[in-house]
Order: structure tokens, then C-alpha cells, then sequence
């Protein structure tokens, strides 16, 4: 049966764990310099409706060291949802290619290529959700503190695909979530909804302070997303005071990690000093996403 990445609320904890050990073992395999071409002869269709830096060049990457080979196609290059279906251009790239990438706005349209392709889909991104870079954060948490289970992530900002993800994927990892938000600008109500999954587990508040109190994990995105230009002076007022700042590490745990999806605007959701005092791990965070997405391709498109 086909298999696709499509969000996290469709995986159960133990095939989050499994990407995450196999992330592990691909980031092992590439520091020691082993070759580790598991997907000679694959093809990843990448589809780019929404431009990126990390996840153009991490995806191309990581099919590469994959042995495999990677196609961009931007909003230019593809008629998908313009002069052809989404059903259509799925069918006609699981003729051509062994797997989908695609990064866009609505999450439907990445369900519906999920529905009618006969190769994996794997979501690099859409408004509701960003499964690949909460693997790779989760990736990174674990790296520095040896475990995910029991820790407290919280994440400061708007409750947009980043925090709905965070909270999806901490909880299934066993962590506490806390998420310091205006309420106008809470998590997506499906996500709110499957966190009373996990009763206590959850914390959702516009005091940024209580949101981070003894934090193990501090984690915030740009005020205005890709597609919120036109929002982004609305969006300074009402999250001026939503910032990961010297006042926030200090209510945090004193062992605290800060991290960022990136690109960050310093002075804005974060100070310059806070970010350039957590750097390493902000970058080790950015590489992850080439291992914990090979992971997701190899496990995808393997067989």
C-alpha cells in the first residue's frame, strides 16, 4: 500500500520515532563520509508553488546523496491547478517520477495529489502544517537532550502551521507543549481538538512568560508568513510583544535551547542576542532538515 507524508496527525509515535532513528543513522552514514545511495534510479518530483531556501536545497540534496535524482518545477514550470487538474498532474508524475514533493498554500491540494498519485507524496509545506521541519526540530531537541519524552516545548508567536505541527508532533513524542500566541491567533481548532488527546499536555496562553516558564526547548517563526505581506504592518502591532528576549531565557529552564525554523527577522520574534547566543543549535536544527527528510524519502521510497 501506498505510503505519503502528508502531516503528522497521520502518523502514530512509533513511525515518528522510526524517521527520527533513521535520520539518525543518514546523518551518521554522511559525517563518516559513507556513500549511501539506498535510492539509485529514483526520481523526486519537486513542486514549488511557495519558493524556499532550506527546502529546495535539502530536498535536491538529499535525493542526490540518496543516489537518486530530484526535478525542480516551480509555479512557472508546472500547470498543476492552472491549465490542468491537480488530479491530473498526479497521475501523469507518478508515470514519470517515484515520488512528490511539494511545497503550496491550501493542504487539500496536497491531499488530493495524495489521493489520485500511485507514487509517495511527501508535504514540504502548506498553511496548515510543515510535518518535514518539526521532524527535524524534533531531531535536533533530541540531539542536544539525549531525549524527547518528559521535556517542555514552547513556542512563541503566531499559531500558524509551525505551532499546529510543534504540537502535533511534541505530543505524540511524549513532550508538554506550550503555546504563547494573541488568542485571535490560536493553533487551528483540528489541532486544538486532537490535543485533548493528551489531557494536561497542552498549554495554550497569550502570557508569554507562563507559556515559557521552565522551558527545555524555546521556539519561535516570523510574525508574517509567505503569503501575509500584505499583513505584515497589522502583524508587528499585534505580536510586538510575542519575541524570544532576555526576559523569556530567564523563566525558562536555565539549560534552555532556543530554536528557529528560519529565516528569522532578529529584532522582531527574536532578539539578535538571544539568536546569535543559540546559533548552533539553530543551524544544527536547519541541517537536520536534510537528514530527517532523507529519512522520509528512504522509508517513502525504498520499496
Amino acid at each position: 500500500m501506498k505510503k505519503d507524508l502528508l502531516k503528522l496527525l497521520d502518523l502514530t509515535s512509533e513511525e515518528i520515532l522510526k524517521i527520527l532513528d533513521t535520520a539518525d543513522t543518514l546523518k551518521d552514514l554522511r559525517k563518516r563520509g559513507i556513500q549511501h545511495p539506498f535510492l539509485a534510479g529514483k526520481t523526486l518530483a519537486m513542486i514549488f508553488e511557495k519558493s524556499s531556501t532550506r527546502t529546495r536545497v535539502s530536498f535536491e540534496t538529499g535525493i542526490y546523496q540518496l543516489g537518486g535524482n530530484g526535478i525542480y518545477l516551480s509555479d512557472k514550470d508546472s500547470q498543476i491547478g492552472r491549465s490542468e487538474p491537480v488530479e491530473d498532474t498526479a497521475r501523469v508524475l507518478s508515470r514519470y517520477c517515484d515520488g512528490i514533493m511539494i511545497r503550496t498554500f491550501a493542504q487539500e491540494e496536497v491531499e488530493t495529489l495524495a489521493k489520485y498519485a500511485t507514487i509517495p507524496v511527501i508535504n514540504g509545506l502548506t498553511d496548515f502544517c510543515h510535518p518535514c521541519q518539526v521532524l527535524a526540530d524534533l531531531q535536533t531537541i533530541r540531539e542536544h537532550k539525549g531525549k524527547l519524552e518528559g521535556l517542555k516545548l514552547c513556542y512563541i508567536g503566531d499559531g500558524n502551521n509551525m505551532a499546529n505541527s510543534l504540537i502535533v508532533g511534541g505530543l505524540k513524542c511524549g513532550m508538554k507543549v506550550s503555546i504563547g500566541c494573541p488568542d485571535a491567533y490560536r493553533p487551528d481548532p483540528q489541532v486544538l481538538k486532537f490535543a485533548e488527546e493528551y489531557p494536561g499536555m497542552l498549554q495554550v496562553t497569550p502570557d508569554i512568560l507562563e507559556a515559557a516558564k521552565d522551558a527545555d526547548a524555546l521556539y519561535t517563526d516570523v510574525w508574517a508568513s509567505m503569503g501575509q505581506e500584505g499583513e505584515a504592518t497589522e502583524r508587528r502591532q499585534v505580536f510586538a510583544g510575542y519575541q524570544i528576549n532576555a526576559e523569556v531565557m530567564s523563566v525558562a529552564a536555565k539549560d534552555a535551547m532556543v530554536l528557529h525554523c528560519l529565516p528569522a527577522h532578529r529584532g522582531e520574534e527574536i532578539t539578535a542576542e538571544v539568536f546569535e547566543a543559540h546559533a548552533d543549535e539553530i543551524f544544527d536544527e536547519a541541517e537536520n532538515r536534510l537528514h530527517a527528510q532523507k529519512a522520509v524519502m528512504y522509508l517513502l521510497m525504498k520499496d
